[in-house]
């Protein structure tokens, strides 16, 4: 990889710092690279990682496949507002996590150009957000890609998809270009989206010194209209619940990548980035918005008690009743989000003999800032038979804040000064030693006099410690502890109390004072090589244990459809991760499990009204030891690949376990059903450089869910479904899916 590259630095060597701390904890991180990412003919970077590594699964929170969660090891990086981020993303060296909530949108990364994503343990090298880890990106350029590659293809449910490559290199200068269209019918209904991506690179690495420029850019056009009803999705597993449910991103992003070499054992290296993002969503929900029982001339907001108070708009008057009496009423919320960001690390990395054995030692500091400017509103709309939402005009403006116009700029600084060393102690034992303090500032203007302003400043020094003893050359042994935090994000501290909640697409209001999480994580394992019977095994073995303290929770309010930020005390992650690896000549094979056990650490009161078990308030009573909602506890992967010289030909099968509801933080309603789901990919040389491939997902056609909460049905119509009461809601997992192309590489 190239982040491991040591000095001295060989003739023409490319350097490209991907994360803080040079080569650190390299030894039992987990990740693919570009060929396992394009191994079904398309690149499918978020599926790769599930299909490879057992501790990875994705949550169809928006059951878009451009907009899943990634969940490792109980901890998530999302594209959506709500969800709390505990991996830190980093492509080359730059922070990805944006700056408003610290999400992940994972269309704005150029999947055909990706050369490696490497999952690594929590670390305080690795700065704000690492609770359970970092995922580390690096790009291809002109020196780990030459040619020309064009790929097409095409499947059902309207999908069609195009790449095109190219990477060149001439002594020390290089060059590398991607350009990537895709297009999804969506195979439920309302649910079309389109992406388009852009990359370049331009190096060049000399003996003593080097620098690359790369330039980024994404146009993405998402529909993913989230949960419905399992009644519904019983009687029309295509059905969507309520739409439209809509995100649209601008993205662009340049950085600069130089290095140059102070002495034979010691080079400088650094990472310079600038990024906008402008996105804009767009909602539709059902509402709790109904004629007066005093004046049924007017409209009344109810809350979960089913208490009215009057329904106002923008200009401080009451909203008359609009459409008849039996027709329902919705809303679109919408949001726009402007954010430019811009960040530089720079570290000097020292590799000397020392105590018999090599010292890599990296000392650095990072600092990313950004400005955001957030804007929404809710207008009221009428529900329509097909449950999508049609606005009626006023803009809803309630004086106690539950539902109101929202503008607000965000700043944020992040500062960061870490030291990593890999000490030697002896031949077979050594060391790695990471210490890094952290600085984050967050500063919240109102700009329509809604009360969000805030000042806040956090600071938090963070250590850590591995020992790894290397028992011979095909055994190692490590164990280790390390300290990470991350800081309330600003969309966290401007939805942070009951009585002023935000909806659940991306309205904040309020600003009451949220503490930092911190992260104190132990793991041991241990890792191996050997050969039996003409095959080559390798193996990886890990138990963890995290415990997050004053760890934040999106809450539900009595307000349905809003929700709050909370410290909810202490969390706990911990599991034990296996997988072993064997090739013989073309043949592949791998198989892993992840036993993944995330419980809450102290009692709490949480609102659920949706839930079932719910008392008169609204209410749910967490225990001690309730597991947390999303995380599979089980999870098992198995691969079996041929490679030969004119064809290929594998497959995949992953498994998991049922998972608790969000909203079911209590434990008492059934849990979305464990499954298996299949999945075969080929291809075969035509003639020339032109392959044709093919790939089928969840050949069995098994119904799944990976992700459930609970939506209000008894004031909603539905016609597939007339008479539904249940509100548990899950969102399905896609249906067997074919896609074939053609690909040519020169």
């Amino acid at each position: 990889m190239a982040f491991a590259t040591d000095a001295p630095v060989p003739e023409s060597a490319q350097i490209i710092v991907t994360a803080p701390g040079g080569a650190i904890d390299n030894d039992d991180a987990v990740g693919i690279d570009g060929r396992a990412i394009q191994a079904a003919g398309t690149p499918e970077l978020l599926q790769a990682l599930a299909r490879n590594i057992a501790g990875v699964s994705l949550q169809d929170a928006q059951n878009n496949p451009f907009q899943p969660n990634l969940v490792y090891r109980g901890f998530t990086a999302s594209p959506l507002q709500g969800t709390a981020q505990g991996l830190a993303f980093y492509v080359d060296g730059g922070r990805f996590n944006q700056p408003f909530g610290d999400t992940v949108d994972f269309d704005l990364l150029p999947a055909a150009a990706i050369d490696t994503i490497t999952i690594k343990d929590a670390s305080p090298v690795y700065g704000l957000n690492a609770l359970g880890g970092a995922v580390v990106v690096a790009t291809k350029t002109g020196r780990s890609f030459q040619g020309l590659s064009i790929t097409g293809a095409g499947g059902n449910y309207g999908w069609a998809e195009g790449s095109v490559e190219a990477g060149w290199k001439n002594g020390p200068w290089s060059a590398y270009a991607a350009v990537q269209e895709s297009h999804d019918g969506g195979w439920r209904r309302h649910s079309s989206s389109s992406l388009y991506n852009g990359f370049a690179d331009l190096g060049y690495d000399g003996t003593s010194a080097g620098i690359h420029l790369k330039i980024t850019g994404a146009d993405s056009d998402l529909t993913g209209n989230g949960s419905s009803p399992v009644e519904l999705l019983a009687a029309d597993r295509r059905a969507v619940f309520t739409w439209p449910d809509n995100t649209r991103n601008r993205f662009g992003r340049v950085s600069l990548h130089p290095w140059a070499a102070l002495s034979d054992t010691t080079r400088i290296e650094a990472s310079l980035y600038l990024q906008r993002l402008r996105q804009k969503t767009v909602n539709g929900d059902n509402a709790d918005v109904d004629a007066c029982d005093e004046d049924e001339t007017m409209l009344c907001l109810e809350n979960a008690e089913d208490e009215q108070n009057p329904l106002i708009d923008a200009t401080g008057a009451q909203v008359p009743a609009l459409l008849d009496d039996d027709d329902p009423y919705g809303v679109l919320n919408r949001s726009t989000t402007r954010s430019t960001a811009g960040g530089a690390l720079v570290q000097l990395v020292d590799k000397r003999p020392l105590l018999g054995g090599t010292n890599r030692l990296a000392v650095g500091a990072s600092h990313d800032g950004s400005r955001t400017l957030f804007h929404s509103s809710t207008e009221l709309g009428a529900l329509t038979d097909t449950r999508g939402v049609d606005g009626l005009g006023p803009i809803i403006a309630q004086p106690d804040g539950s539902i109101t116009p929202v503008s607000l700029k965000a700043r944020t600084r992040y500062a960061g000064f870490f030291i990593s060393d890999t000490l030697p102690l002896g031949p077979r034992l050594s060391a790695e030693i990471g210490l890094r303090y952290n600085i984050a500032r967050v500063i919240l203007d109102d700009r329509i006099g809604t009360d969000l302003n805030g000042r806040h400043t956090f600071r938090r020094f963070n250590p850590g410690a591995e020992l790894d003893y290397e028992v011979s050359k095909g055994l190692s042994l490590r164990a280790g502890y390390a300290e990470t935090n991350r800081a309330p994000t600003p969309a966290e501290l401007s939805c942070a109390g009951p009585d002023d909640p935000c909806s659940f697409t991306n309205f904040f209001v309020g600003d009451p004072p949220l503490k930092q999480v911190v992260a104190k994580s132990w793991e041991a394992g241990g890792s191996g090589k050997f050969d039996v019977s003409g095959w080559s095994f390798d193996w990886l073995v890990s138990a963890y244990r995290s415990t997050n303290h004053n760890d934040i929770q999106f809450i539900a309010s009595d307000v349905r459809g809003r929700a709050y930020f909370q410290n909810v005390g202490q969390t706990r992650r911990q599991g034990v991760e296996a997988s072993l690896n064997a090739t013989r000549g073309p043949w592949k094979a791998g198989v892993s499990y992840a036993f993944t056990d995330a419980t809450f650490r102290n009692p709490l009161i949480l609102n659920s009204p949706d839930n079932p078990s719910a008392d008169d308030d609204g209410t749910i009573a967490v225990s001690r030891d309730n597991r947390l909602p999303g995380i599979p506890r089980h999870r098992a992967t198995f691969s079996l690949d041929y490679v030969g010289d004119r064809f290929t030909l594998g497959g995949d099968v992953q498994a998991q376990s049922g998972q608790y509801l969000f909203g079911d933080e209590a434990n008492e309603q059934p849990k979305t059903r464990a499954f298996a789901v299949v999945d075969l990919r080929g291809s075969f040389k035509l003639f020339g450089p032109l392959w044709a491939f093919a790939e089928v997902s969840n050949l069995l056609d098994r119904h799944t869910a990976t992700f459930g909460t609970f939506s209000e049905t008894d004031e909603v119509y539905l016609s597939e479904a007339p008479g539904a009461e249940d509100p548990r809601s899950l969102g399905p997992g896609a249906p067997r899916r074919w896609k074939a192309g053609l690909k040519a590489r020169f």
